[in-house]
């Protein structure tokens, strides 16, 4: 089978090669056989019905500074392809939920993973909401004086942006910490989005575990440790990471979201535990497969493209 994709990115000229998971699926597309057409987000256009984008025929490899090579600028009705891949990075704000209600008009004709409805009803921070039996004590509110109840009740709690990435804008706030309300005044100028509030687990000392599921199923992990002095694990931040093996209690969690996972069309998911929780659902963006692969071999990217293989078979 050779499908026509679509990948919709960040550029591509700025990716880590060794890191980035998109980059290890246009590989794993080009191995197979499949073409690759390459755009921007701002490069997508609907009009009259017709959705449309303007980029470049790509073909990759793992070369360090000549990793891509482009063909000639054109101008694609994506009704063509046979696959979009959903990949740019968030933040997942209006400029990226509007991409998503554009590539409705395509999917599921054209197959857009993840499924571009799903991913807007899914942000990462909110859909673990929906399992408050698997979460840690999660607080979601604009309310200053609901944080501060809060953090009296848990004490050590850490807040971050409802939509942010990547470990940026994140706060251990201990219980003798004189800095809770400066980073209320930063979050509240960073725009008007709530904040989420977590009781803080201090099994993150031991890793925060990134597993990956495709198509509702666990199929690699990696833990990731944070550096000395810092409450981030996110590899952005220096976090280590490490080989690791699922618990009873993560294959718990992954047989509990598994089956609405998979329900929604999310074909390729991160989710981050710490110790017994859940903390996050990564539908966006989802990374993790390079580093997996090179601990135990296991070619995810592999994987996501049976997946995508057999929903267009």
């Amino acid at each position: 089978m050779s499908l026509a994709v679509a990948v919709q990115m960040d550029p591509i000229q700025s990716i880590d090669i060794n890191a980035d998971s998109t980059f290890a699926l246009m590989l794993e597309a080009e191995r197979r056989g499949h073409s690759l057409f390459y755009y921007l987000p701002r490069d997508l256009a609907l009009r009259d019905g017709r959705v449309t984008a303007r980029g470049h025929e790509v073909t990759v490899r793992r070369m360090a500074g000549d990793h891509f090579r482009l063909g000639a600028l054109e101008l694609r009705d994506l009704t063509t392809m046979d696959v979009v891949l959903l990949r740019q990075d968030p933040p997942f704000d209006m400029a990226y939920i509007t991409t998503t209600h554009i590539l409705e008009h395509v999917h599921p004709k054209t197959l857009v993973v993840n499924d571009p409805q799903s991913v807007r009803n899914a942000p990462e921070k909110l859909l673990v909401t929906h399992y408050p039996e698997l979460a840690p004590p999660t607080l979601i509110t604009a309310d200053v004086q609901a944080l501060r109840d809060f953090r009296a009740e848990h004490r050590d709690i850490i807040l971050k942006p409802l939509y942010g990435n990547g470990g940026a804008a994140v706060f251990r706030i201990r219980p003798d910490d004189e800095n809770f309300n400066s980073a209320i005044e930063v979050f509240s100028r960073l725009g008007r989005e709530p904040i989420i509030a977590q009781r803080y687990l201090s099994d993150v000392r031991k890793g925060d575990k990134r597993i990956i599921l495709v198509d509702g199923e666990p199929l690699g992990a990696i833990n990731r440790v944070p550096a000395e002095g810092e409450a981030r694990s996110n590899m952005h931040v220096g976090g280590r990471p490490e080989p690791t093996a699922l618990t009873a209690r993560e294959r718990e969690i992954c047989e509990a979201i598994g089956p609405e996972l998979r329900k929604q069309g999310l074909i390729f998911v991160g989710i981050d535990v710490i110790g017994d929780y859940l903390t996050e659902i990564n539908v966006t963006s989802p990374t993790g497969l390079q580093e997996i692969e090179r601990f135990d071999g296991t070619n995810l990217a592999a994987a996501i493209w049976d997946a995508i293989e057999a929903k267009r078979s």
